[in-house]
């Protein structure tokens, strides 16, 4: 009777957990919070300037790759025999200590920067709204980006569910107020060159926005906290759970952001995105700027200050994982006093970071699409042919995956040489 009792209760149980509910939304609007932000906000700026057709082409790849990519590394996380592992563990698992140590590093080292580009570009993005549309001075940028970099920390420092609070209420507007603001725009909408560029320039082009694609669509920092909440939450159905959430965050973020994109790029000219690349704004606080409208000089910066704090949120998390795990396994520091650690020296580097004022789209292309393009791309794919237990993965989905990492990754050794 016992037996029967249980069975059923565990039918019903997988029944519930195969069904689509709240926690899984609150997911994916986590997931997208984390991907919104300085990226997809530079994003028109940096494809704007190299044309059309390379737009066009980085479009249709776009789902595949970020999808694809972020389902490697989940399965990856998942794959560890240790329930309670974070990502730091599963490499030290599959790789062994020594090249877990690397790989960690370069893991902290894809998601630090990250949080340096947030920091710039939130301080610039409020200093713009404040002198051009509030019509006040600037203020002294020791001051300004402190304040904003220790609030974004103290949100985090909260714990997870005023995390989630968080981006549920950043997340709603922000998707709202985008899809808004890309509507709005298409009266403005000019028509572009169509004339197809020479082969050797537009396949240059092409090869050298991969890593900016990389970076503006990444949520990877997010995804080993993600798949152990799924974990914890799901059971055996973890992997599939993740992989329903991943999907939807993928399809939510290409129909919202390159609906953004082709606004932004086809209401601008070249010459235009280059004055906003050399401004170091996000297309937003450009637009604002340059257009005598009322409605964009609002909600522009308001919707670029939401997806940066949003996206800070989601790399913090990361980061902070990551920094407190390699710490722990070199120091014979405890958590708690990792943590205190890493969080006062990421809050100073990137305070540091926004006073000094360095090329956001620089540090995207140079150092951050690269170092993802590392972590998301190729180290995933490489664990689906050493690691016995993602073999049932490999196939042309995971060579696609694995190419687009290693062209991302020549882009970094080509803009360091060239």
């Amino acid at each position: 009777m016992n037996s029967s009792t249980d069975a059923t209760q565990y039918d019903a149980s997988t029944t519930s957990n195969s069904k689509w509910n709240f926690h899984d939304t609150q997911w994916v609007l986590s997931l997208f919070g984390t991907a919104v932000g300085a990226g997809i906000l530079f994003l028109p700026i940096n494809i704007g300037i190299g044309g059309f057709w390379p737009l066009i082409i980085l479009a249709c790849m776009a789902l595949p790759m970020t999808f694809l990519a972020h389902r490697g590394l989940a399965r990856f996380v998942l794959s560890s025999k240790n329930k309670d592992a974070d990502f730091t563990d599963v490499v030290e698992e599959h790789f062994g200590a020594n090249a877990g140590r690397l790989i960690s590093l370069l893991y902290f080292l894809s998601i630090f920067p990250i949080l340096l580009i947030y920091g710039v570009g939130l301080t610039n993005t409020v200093d713009s709204f404040i002198v051009n549309q509030l019509g006040m001075e600037s203020p002294s940028r020791v001051l300004l980006s402190g304040v904003l970099v220790a609030g974004m920390i103290s949100l985090m420092l909260g714990g997870e569910r005023l995390m989630l609070r968080a981006f549920a209420i950043l997340v709603y507007p922000l998707v709202g107020i985008l899809l808004f603001l890309s509507l709005y725009l298409i009266p403005s909408w000019q028509v572009p060159n169509m004339a197809f560029p020479e082969f050797t320039g537009f396949s240059k082009t092409l090869w050298l926005s991969i890593p900016i694609i990389v970076f503006s669509f990444s949520h990877a920092a997010a995804i080993s906290s993600f798949v152990n909440v799924q974990r914890s939450h799901y059971g055996d159905q973890a992997t599939a759970k993740s992989e329903a959430i991943l999907k939807r965050t993928s399809l939510l973020l290409i129909v919202f952001v390159l609906l953004f994109v082709f606004s932004c790029v086809l209401s601008l000219t070249p010459e235009q995105m280059l004055q906003a690349k050399a401004q170091n704004v996000s297309i937003l606080s450009y637009l604002a700027n340059v257009t005598d409208n009322s409605f964009i000089a609002t909600f522009g910066p308001l919707v670029a200050f939401i997806a940066i704090t949003s996206s800070f949120l989601g790399h913090f998390l990361g980061a902070r994982e990551s920094f407190n795990g390699l710490v722990t396994k070199q120091t014979s520091l405890s958590m708690k006093s990792a943590d205190k650690i890493g969080v006062a020296i990421m809050f100073f580097a990137i305070w540091f970071c926004a006073v000094k004022n360095p090329s956001i789209l620089d540090m995207m292309d140079q150092l951050s699409g690269p170092i993802i393009a590392m972590i998301l791309f190729i180290m995933p794919m490489i664990a689906v042919y050493k690691v016995p237990a993602l073999k049932q993965y490999r196939g042309m989905s995971s060579l696609f995956v694995l190419v687009v990492g290693l062209l991302a990754v020549a882009a970094l050794i080509y803009g360091f040489v060239a």
